[in-house]
């Protein structure tokens, strides 16, 4: 079945920074990395003209639910998915046209060895941050399309806190140049440990740490690689997966050229950089409300 949208990929290379990554150059030259050149900002979806609107009044009340529960939402109220898998392919476009595409997207991707191999789950936050389209594959073949509210889909937390798996003692003998990544598989240890839900992040940044290519390789084999993929556009690039090891999540952070500026692993619910914050999702109410009243014209 075709989806309605589909989730731009992920083509960021990895590229080696850090401690025990330079060359054997002498060059005391300072040869600093360039900081991303541009940054996402709010733009308007070319809305259609309210002519263009006759005859699509199912796609104009699924907007206009899809800002009662952001309202709601702001109230402090819980509040459910609003479904559009039962719309017209026509009214689809035009909620597809209002929506736009925002600066977050993720895949939450099948389980190993499970067919068909596709992505379970495709997310794409729309031009109103909060404000997301999320459309999951179900092992019936159902596709469940719908817009969810919120800082976060929920459906990433759950993926999140199921696709876990205990870390692995250190062998006895390490691979070849793997020097700190024992000690910083502790430091990790520790914070899963004491962190709660509700609690602050806990960050090691391996750029700041003297790693070699060897530890942050085995930092990942022992973490493992779990089923959730997120990509930021907000100021460069971010990509987001999360690991086996429960509350854990490997953030890293792209320039313009691609070239890896920060490398971190974060023990916390979900990274601070997929979500929206208050503010945002109190901006997207009222955007989405001048929306309606061009939309209401028609």
């Amino acid at each position: 079945m075709n989806l309605p949208f589909d989730i731009k990929p992920f083509p960021i290379p990895v590229v080696a920074l850090g401690p025990g990554t330079q060359s054997g150059d002498e060059d005391e030259s300072l040869n600093y990395l360039s900081m991303p050149q541009g940054m996402s900002t709010f733009r308007a979806p070319p809305l259609p003209e309210p002519e263009e609107l006759a005859g699509h009044a199912d796609a104009v009340a699924a907007l206009a639910e899809v800002l009662a529960r952001l309202q709601a939402l702001l109230r402090g109220e819980a509040v459910e998915p609003v479904r559009l898998d039962g719309l017209a392919a026509a009214d689809l476009t035009l909620i597809n046209q209002v929506l736009g595409e925002g600066e977050v997207s993720a895949q939450v991707l099948s389980e190993p060895g499970r067919v068909p191999s596709a992505p379970r789950a495709q997310i794409q936050e729309s031009v109103f941050a909060g404000v997301w389209r999320v459309i999951e594959r179900c092992d019936d073949g159902r596709v469940i399309d719908t817009v969810e509210v919120g800082a976060v889909p929920a459906l990433l937390r759950r993926i999140a806190r199921e696709d876990t798996r205990q870390v692995p003692s250190a062998p006895p003998v390490l691979p070849p140049n793997v020097l700190n990544a024992p000690s910083i598989l502790v430091e990790l240890a520790e914070h899963r440990q004491r962190w709660r839900e509700g609690d602050a992040p806990q960050v090691v940044n391996l750029t700041l740490l003297p790693v070699t290519l060897e530890d942050i390789a085995w930092i990942d084999h022992q973490l493992g690689t779990g089923r959730i993929v997120i990509l930021s556009r907000g100021y460069g690039n971010c990509r987001i997966t999360n690991a086996c090891a429960a509350h854990t999540w490997r953030v890293v952070y792209y320039n313009s050229q691609d070239t890896v500026i920060l490398n971190s692993v974060e023990v916390c619910g979900l990274p601070e950089v997929a979500c929206a914050a208050p503010e945002d999702l109190a901006d997207s109410a009222e955007r989405l409300v001048e929306v309606l009243q061009w939309v209401s014209q028609a």
